[in-house]
């Protein structure tokens, strides 16, 4: 029986940071165990210009620990008014890896985002000239459409004319949570590639719902059915390289997730490891695991893996803490609700 795994070090391509006291707790957190991440755009104002993002490139760096190696990759926030010739210096320049599509009030932070998608035309031509790639949130967020349907919607309404009308484009479909976003980003070639989180691999929305409302588990894309939870399981573990980890950990204090209209998110960059090592262990795939979290991500990016490797290792339940404690208030760490017995231990 495998009791010990060694693995290139992982990067995460799909992070919320924050900025300011939050940002000071929670960047250590990922960097503990990670190499690289792509970091979200969503502050409040958000990063829209590439100076901005260098501007926010030099307050992470701050906030690392003293000889840490992670490398954070940023992104542009697209709203209608983009300037093309900004964001290709900034790509040129290597300041920018990526750039961030929210629809429109889809999720926290995203007021600035796209409405008319005919307005970014020019931009995401220009993108798929110079090779940038686009991460995008997946849902519609038209009042007529379920929530628990707006991603297969998006799919089929705004993505997929996207890329039909932008040939070239590459396109990450962030945080799929869906059989059909599993099976429109394996069908998509290799221009298309989809990030897959830890907590949709552990929670359905029955753990968000059933039996009180439980705050913590709410996020967006909020959690779907067991069946779709499952075929996230399969994608995740079964090797293909369009899927690779996203963990969107998107740390909130407790008492703005805990609100009568609280914040959607859950903060997993504490524990992902183990919890994804304990994942691939349930699904008989522990020798994929690393092609998830550290191969298939940068070989979409063109990016080269991490020279560095991490060793897990199995043993008695590892104890990760509740709470990180922040200068605006406490975050609560995701809870898997099983016993987590690999431990990153380098």
């Amino acid at each position: 029986m495998t009791d010990t795994i060694t693995i290139r070090t992982p990067d995460d391509w799909h992070l919320h940071l924050r900025d300011g006291a939050m940002l000071r707790a929670v960047a250590p957190e990922t960097a503990r165990h990670f190499a690289r991440a792509i970091i979200m755009p969503n502050l409040v104002p958000p990063v829209v210009t590439g100076a901005e993002a260098a501007a926010y490139r030099e307050r992470i760096m701050a906030a690392l620990p003293e000889g840490s190696g992670f490398t954070p990759l940023m992104t542009l926030y697209l709203t209608e008014d983009t300037d093309p010739t900004d964001l290709a210096q900034a790509h040129a320049d290597g300041l920018i890896t990526a750039v961030k599509l929210y629809p429109a009030g889809a999720t926290t932070n995203s007021a600035s985002g796209v409405a008319n998608f005919d307005k970014v035309r020019p931009v995401l031509e220009k993108m798929a000239e110079i090779g940038c790639p686009l991460c995008v949130h997946c849902e519609v967020v038209d009042s007529d459409i379920d929530i628990f349907d707006r991603e297969a919607v998006f799919i089929e309404r705004v993505l997929d004319p996207i890329r039909r009308a932008t040939p070239g484009l590459r396109v990450v479909m962030e945080h799929i949570t869906t059989m059909q976003g599993v099976e429109y980003a394996s069908e998509g070639g290799p221009e298309l590639g989809a990030t897959i989180t830890t907590h949709h691999l552990v929670i359905n929305r029955n753990h968000i719902l059933a039996g009180g409302i439980k705050p913590h588990y709410y996020c967006l894309p909020v959690a779907k059915r067991e069946e779709h939870r499952l075929a996230l399981r399969r994608a995740a573990t079964s090797g293909d390289p369009t899927f690779f980890l996203g963990t969107d950990s998107a740390p909130h204090t407790d008492a703005n997730k805990l609100l009568p209209c609280g914040c959607a998110g859950c903060f997993t960059a504490t524990n992902t490891m183990s919890i994804l090592a304990e994942v691939f262990e349930q699904e008989g795939a522990l020798d994929r695991l690393e092609s998830f979290t550290s191969l298939n991500g940068p070989k979409f990016y063109g990016l080269a893996a991490n020279e560095s490797t991490i060793t897990l290792i199995k043993g008695d339940p590892v104890a990760y803490p509740d709470l990180i404690e922040t200068g605006d208030g406490s975050v609560t760490v995701f809870d898997p609700m099983m016993p987590l017995h690999w431990k990153v231990a380098r």
